[in-house]
């Protein structure tokens, strides 16, 4: 794998931690002018195969109503070309390991590869709070919390792995929203039993008017009510997601529908079973990663251009039934999209002494929004195990970059696990109000009685 390093980063700068600290002001006065302001670089790549970044989507298509499904900006658009096992060889420098392992493993698997728009924008407060931060912003307890920045990206310029996966962490995804979605597993047939979730979230990290004082060390509110099948219906599951995950871990209660009562939940963490997931996924896969960093050692390995999912509208479509997208061994890949982006590549590896199902993780981060879009996921003895996707879209109602579905993919089970299915649902709500007292135990309790 062709590796390349910026001119802003240092080898020693790559792999240690202790490096991390935050930029001066002519480092950070990049953002904005060769940098975007989240970091990224602005120039297109020499080959002209990607484009300068021009802002991304600002505003909603003509005929866009907010609770649409959000119509395809690029929807008329032909592919350039498809990769199959039969000509994996030429194009394999820019295919994940994943991709490659899944490629020839699926007779029938392909990566449709489309022109390249980079869409990702976020509001201009995120922009101006990511400039301060560059400035301030450090690790703290060896990487597991950070401090010093607010609303913003924390690390708009990284200088070691960590830094990378807490700007994922604290990405802009509104400030609150609620979704209902589903979640698949198919067996090898391609039958399944839809499980529908109600996610609610609180982003406190970036609320407007939010300090460091007033985060309480929570950066996210999350609730989530199991709504079908019946035998799980009514399940409620609720976590703050703490900054600083040392001094003090994630707090998580679940409301149990069949004893009506809360009870504290510590299990949800680290490589614990997903909700409802078959044992298909771990509870920090949710969202590709989320949750303390600190059984791992992360190296950021550098830049490099991939064939990533992104702006995959078609696979968010209400046009769509679940039936169309869930297909034996894997999703419909015809309706999946492709394109060539500049990725950050970071390697996560088990600490010694530390226990995870995962001994390593490649995971391969958009330079434009900060989300993971893909992540190769390796077994204790070093084998590729689990490839994951994020089908990402611009929300131009809410000006964020986020994922319309994920997909989780067992290569030694031959089977996979699809969540965030929407298209048989109504749409995202960005414009919810809530506040942290929403998500208290009591408020949690509430709700399961209602």
């Amino acid at each position: 794998m062709k590796i390349r390093l910026l001119p802003l980063l240092s080898l020693s700068a790559l792999i240690s931690v202790g490096a991390s600290a935050a930029v001066s002001e002519d480092e950070a006065d990049r953002l904005g002018a060769d940098l975007t302001p989240l970091g990224g670089e602005v120039a297109g790549n020499e080959a002209g195969t990607i484009p300068a970044w021009d802002g991304g989507i600002t505003t909603a298509p003509s005929g866009y109503t907010p609770g649409d499904h959000h119509p395809d900006p690029y929807g008329s658009e032909q592919p350039l070309f498809t990769i199959t096992a039969a000509n994996l060889a030429d194009h394999r420098d820019q295919v994940t390991a994943g991709h490659a392992a899944l490629l020839e493993a699926y007779p029938d698997y392909k990566l449709v590869v489309y022109p390249t728009h980079r869409s990702a924008a976020n509001p201009q407060r995120i922009y101006d709070a990511t400039r301060r931060n560059a400035t301030t912003a450090s690790l703290i307890n060896d990487g597991a919390g950070f401090a010093n920045a607010i609303i913003g990206t924390p690390f708009p310029i990284p200088q070691n792995g960590l830094e990378v996966v807490w700007n994922h962490l604290t990405r802009y995804r509104g400030v609150a929203a609620d979704r209902h979605i589903g979640q698949a597993m198919p067996n090898r047939r391609g039958s399944y039993t839809l499980v529908e979730f109600k996610d609610e979230f609180l982003f406190n990290y970036v609320r407007e008017g939010m300090t460091a004082e007033g985060l309480d060390n929570v950066l996210i509110y999350f609730k989530q009510a199991v709504v079908s099948p019946a035998r799980l219906s009514g399940t409620i599951l609720l976590a703050h997601e703490t900054m600083d995950q040392i001094k003090e871990p994630r707090r998580a209660w679940v409301y149990n529908a069949g004893r009506r009562r809360v009870s504290r939940a510590p299990n949800v963490a680290y490589d614990n079973p997903g909700t409802a997931a078959d044992g298909m996924r771990t509870s920090d896969q949710f969202d590709m990663f989320n949750g303390a960093p600190d059984r791992y050692d992360w190296e950021l390995v550098g830049k490099k251009e991939m064939l990533v999912p992104y702006n995959s509208y078609r696979l968010h479509s209400d046009d769509l039934k679940y039936k169309d997208i869930l297909t034996p061994l894997h999703i419909n890949q015809d309706l999946a999209r492709y394109e060539l982006h500049r990725v950050w590549v970071v390697e996560a590896t088990l600490k010694e002494g530390a226990s995870h199902l995962y001994s390593r993780r490649t995971f391969y981060v958009d330079e434009d929004s900060w989300q993971i879009l893909a992540v190769d996921q390796y077994d204790s003895r070093g084998q590729l195990w689990r490839v994951s996707e994020a089908h990402c879209i611009n929300y131009y109602d809410a000006l964020t970059f986020w994922s319309t579905l994920e997909v989780h993919t067992d290569l030694q089970a031959g089977r996979y696990l699809a969540i965030g299915l929407d298209n048989e649902e109504k749409m995202y709500d960005f414009s919810i109000e809530r506040d942290p007292g929403d998500y208290s135990p009591d408020s949690l309790r509430r709700s399961g009685i209602r």
